[in-house]
């Protein structure tokens, strides 16, 4: 029997309102880049309520998985329209854009955002932005592939390095096999709901790293159980940040910062700030 993967580093992160930080560029991201920044985010939206406001990127993507509610979005790469429960939207942020989202109705809104860290040839190029439906977002199994490939399914979007970012749903006493892609030494997990076993118990509302290694990872399902996985190369470059930005170098930096300032100087005037 193989040795169990060990889980060197777990968190609940800090919740400030509807928002839990799990992972950000200054601590965990330092040890997972490519991924650098998870948010749990979960509200009921009251009344007047308008969501999360416009606001900038540069240098990274976010990929937005909803777990429960419809959302209705925009971006300044020309897009807007409603992303259903079950959905997936990527924004490759590259040289600035700015986007914004909002609860569709009352219902409540549940979902995980991750960063990802560009690599040099990206993080300066146009803004991209793709809006999958749950049916756009292939299964295999008890898997679903936001990124990457598992067994015969491969996701729709161009990841920007050798990844995977995987959403499980496992049943009571359910068990799941994950062996990472070649490389793959970057690996961890966080809970949605449930309780599962990755030889040690992870409850819902935790997030756990792997040891950086090429080794199996085996989870039983303690409980009905749901989770997001992510393995990968290593991203071999630094992580420098500004306020809605990480790049790999400094000068990268001050062009996507820019480049976030025109936009955001076009859409005052546009009278779409506010």
């Amino acid at each position: 029997m193989n040795e169990a993967r060990e889980i060197v580093f777990r968190t609940c992160g800090s919740t400030h309102g509807p928002i839990t930080r799990l992972m950000s560029p200054g601590d965990l991201g330092e040890l997972l880049k490519p991924f650098v920044f998870l948010d749990l985010v979960s509200f009921k939206p009251r009344e007047g309520q308008k969501g999360f406001g416009m606001h900038p990127h540069s240098g990274i993507a976010t990929l937005t998985f909803l777990l429960e509610g419809d959302v209705v979005y925009e971006d300044t790469t020309g897009k807007s329209g409603l992303l259903p429960a079950g959905g997936v939207e990527w924004m490759r942020a590259g040289n600035g854009v700015w986007h914004t989202g909002g609860p569709a109705d009352d219902s409540r809104i549940r979902g995980f955002q991750l960063w990802i860290a560009l690599p040099p040839a990206e993080e300066n190029a146009p803004a991209q932005s793709i809006y999958l439906a749950p049916s756009q977002v292939p299964p295999e199994g008890p898997v679903r592939v936001m990124l990457g490939r598992y067994g015969m399914a491969q996701s729709l979007i161009p990841a920007p390095s050798d990844m995977a970012y995987l959403a499980m749903h496992l049943k009571a006493g359910e068990r799941w096999h994950y062996s990472p892609p070649t490389g793959h030494t970057v690996a961890w997990l966080a809970v949605n709901t449930g309780q599962l076993n990755a030889h040690e118990a992870v409850g819902a509302g935790e997030l756990v790293i792997f040891k950086e290694s090429n080794q199996a990872i085996d989870i039983v399902a303690e409980e009905e159980t749901a989770f997001v996985l992510g393995s990968a190369v290593k991203h071999p470059y630094a992580l420098v940040t500004g306020s809605y930005s990480v790049h790999t170098n400094k000068s990268a930096l001050e062009q996507g910062e820019a480049e976030i300032r025109r936009i955001g100087i076009a859409l005052q005037r546009e009278g779409r700030l506010t």
